[in-house]
């Protein structure tokens, strides 16, 4: 087995700014730096560290087992600002401390919680653990009856940090039993995480599973696993490589700069192909291998692809597409029926961002279908324009779809999530095709066993005129799944496109900077108050913005404004949403799953997805309420709509009785 210093990359031994400043290096590598001679330094030192901790502490009250005082640094004013063990780790900032930079509220008195709201908040229809912190999806996949899902766990705490594999199993996606760790951090190769990897089936059938570790110096390594027992259909014990590492950080690549390897993939050669998603100063990369066990890799001199002023990208995902048919395709599957997608996430802005290519097997390189568009520019497609990052797909040869997971961090206070004991969710999967009827983007939908958790229904039929607010009785409306058609009154269509003098909105409107649901335009805003107080003082809107551009052309735009979902000043509360295309003669439709403190949205079918996790603290329990409302000023809307109360999916702890209730269903 390779010694640890031998990890790091000749560049980076010799000169790597990441380990040069003290300030910088890992928080927990302190016993392996250097002892400073001058007593002086070393007084003022822990001057500052007193310091540091004494902030921490107050700031976060934080339940984690790791000591919070290499979550600080101290400003040349001597203030302490907090920094989190992640971002210092090398890995993308998994603290909620960054939505305060965000939200301009960094100093702010937090909201006082108490546990009948932070009870509330916990869903009932999504994924999460019992207790404690959740981030990235890993290595999703079908096996022997079961579907399986690991993820980022810290089983500490409610914070990032001590990162294990948790895992699940579900017969529908949707009902899951969690079971034991399926690894933790027990080598010097993943001594500081056991992080984000993928699965990969091959051809007799068995499973191979990369992962990248943080080892004991923090530096990027991949690693191989098995599972112990491929006759074991719960996949419950993991075998790590005795070889581990089976690679590291290439020359140019900084230690901290190499994670996330993708499910493999058959090249026409009958090698085995992976990427890695890494990044150049400012150019975000994805590098190529090939191997044909596993354990030995050749890199390629060409990248899969890469992007100018991205910056670093995490949890690469590349995967093929249909161009005419609506189901999903293996990993390996290309030819001239075939696109393929490349997604990446990006480590500065916390956005999944993706696009539509063209590979090329000969040299592992893709280009995409309109450059103006590329992964991670601002211009890019996402997966979603809302709270979503990190995701993951995977091919369910059960079915014969693609399944797409994403993590649904929080948008409130640190320290609101160690007073409840959670952190994170994931998103309902969803199946992913491409579009075939536009052929520019991806459509994504709630997997269809969510249906399975439908209960009372009520169908509504509605015309709302100009600034109508109706409220839909349908009871408590914390866990709703509703699914809505609207027209637009043709009379007032044509009076806008036909009125020369008509404001000209499309080229200047977003739903970020419109300034939400209240502003009123011709043809729009018109949709759903969610999650609403009766009073409307507080309420989650989703909704279609419909706007005149100077072709005279119509431009629709698809919205979530969670300004007014909570009275609570530690919560971010954004205005999401984006253009969403509609086509001839297509109404306008949109579907909503609301599921207490977590809202997704789903315009055209599909075309433009919103997440958005919300907080109120009136509108809870029974009060909360629906309503739909047309805040548009000239235009009269019919709205068809059907609203399903929603069961529990009852997540089950590991027992062997709940695994074999499961399996009954």
């Amino acid at each position: 087995m390779a010694s640890s210093d031998a990890l790091l990359p000749i560049s980076a031994r010799e000169e790597d700014p990441l380990l040069s400043d003290g300030s910088r290096s890992d928080p927990n590598a302190e016993t392996h730096r250097r002892r400073r001679p001058v007593k002086g330094l070393l007084a003022v030192s822990f001057g500052l560290l007193f310091i540091a901790f004494y902030v921490a502490l107050i700031a976060t009250r934080d339940g984690s087992t790791r000591s919070n005082v290499d979550d600080a640094e101290i400003k040349s004013d001597g203030t302490a600002t907090a920094t989190s063990r992640a971002r210092l780790a090398g890995v993308s900032e998994k603290s909620n401390d960054q939505l305060w930079k965000l939200s301009g509220d960094r100093n702010t008195v937090a909201f006082s919680w108490n546990n009948s709201m932070l009870s509330w908040q916990r869903t009932a229809f999504h994924f999460q653990p019992e207790q404690n912190w959740m981030n990235d999806p890993n290595g999703p996949l079908f096996y022997k009856g079961w579907y399986h899902f690991f993820y980022q766990y810290n089983p500490n705490a409610a914070v990032w940090g001590d990162i294990v594999w948790g895992h699940a199993v579900s017969k529908d996606l949707i009902h899951w039993v969690h079971l034991p760790l399926a690894m933790v951090a027990d080598q010097w190769y993943d001594a500081n995480g056991v992080w984000t990897g993928s699965a990969t089936f091959l051809e007799d059938g068995s499973i191979v599973m990369l992962y990248t570790g943080s080892t004991d110096k923090s530096v990027q390594v991949q690693n191989l696993a098995y599972p112990e027992d491929l006759n074991d259909p719960l996949l419950l014990k993991w075998v790590k490589y005795s070889g581990n590492p089976v690679l590291v950080p290439p020359p140019g690549i900084l230690p901290k700069d190499f994670r996330d390897p993708t499910t493999a993939w058959k090249t026409s050669a009958g090698k085995w192909r992976i990427t890695i998603g890494s990044k150049i100063n400012r150019t975000g990369i994805s590098l190529v291998y090939d191997t044909t066990d596993f354990k030995t890799y050749e890199k390629l001199d060409t990248l899969l692809h890469k992007v100018p002023n991205t910056g670093m990208w995490e949890c690469v995902d590349f995967y093929p597409v249909s161009k005419t048919l609506v189901k999903g395709l293996d990993t390996s599957v290309n030819g001239p029926d075939v696109k393929h997608i490349v997604k990446a996430s990006m480590d500065d802005t916390r956005i999944d961002h993706y696009a539509i290519g063209t590979y090329f097997d000969s040299n592992g390189t893709w280009i995409p279908d309109d450059p103006t568009i590329d992964v991670g520019i601002s211009t890019s497609l996402r997966y979603d324009y809302g709270k979503f990052y990190a995701s993951k797909t995977f091919y369910d040869q059960n079915k014969g779809r693609r399944i797409l997971w994403g993590w649904i961090g929080e948008s409130d206070s640190e320290s609101a999530d160690v007073q409840k004991g959670w952190s994170s969710l994931q998103g309902i999967p969803r199946t992913v095709v491409l579009d075939t009827k536009t052929g520019k983007n991806l459509v994504q939908w709630p997997v269809e066993e969510v249906k399975s958790l439908r209960l009372s229904s009520k169908k509504f039929d509605m015309e709302v005129g100009p600034g109508s607010l109706v409220h839909i009785d349908v009871g408590s409306a914390a866990q709703l799944d509703i699914e809505a058609e609207f027209e637009i009154n043709k009379e007032s269509l044509d009076k806008i496109l036909g009125d020369a003098s008509a404001t000209v909105e499309a080229e200047e409107f977003s739903c970020q900077k419109s300034g939400g649901s209240t502003v009123r335009g011709a043809l729009g805003p018109f949709g759903f108050s969610v999650l609403a107080h009766e009073s409307l003082s507080e309420q989650t809107p989703v909704y279609f913005y419909v706007a005149k551009g100077k072709d005279s052309k119509l431009k629709t735009f698809f919205c979530t404004d969670s300004s007014r979902s909570s009275f609570a000043n530690d919560v971010v509360k954004p205005v999401y949403g984006s253009s969403v295309p509609v086509l001839k003669g297509e109404k306008l439709t949109m579907r909503i799953l609301v599921d207490h403190s977590i809202v997704e949205a789903f315009g055209q079918g599909g075309r433009t997805c919103i997440t958005s996790r919300v907080y109120p603290t009136k509108a809870i329990y029974g009060a909360a309420k629906l309503f739909l409302f047309n805040n548009a000023i000239d235009a009269t809307i019919t709205a068809s709509f059907n609203v399903w109360q929603m069961n529990s999916a009852f997540i089950h702890p590991y027992s062997e009785e709940a695994v074999r209730a499961l399996s009954r269903t």
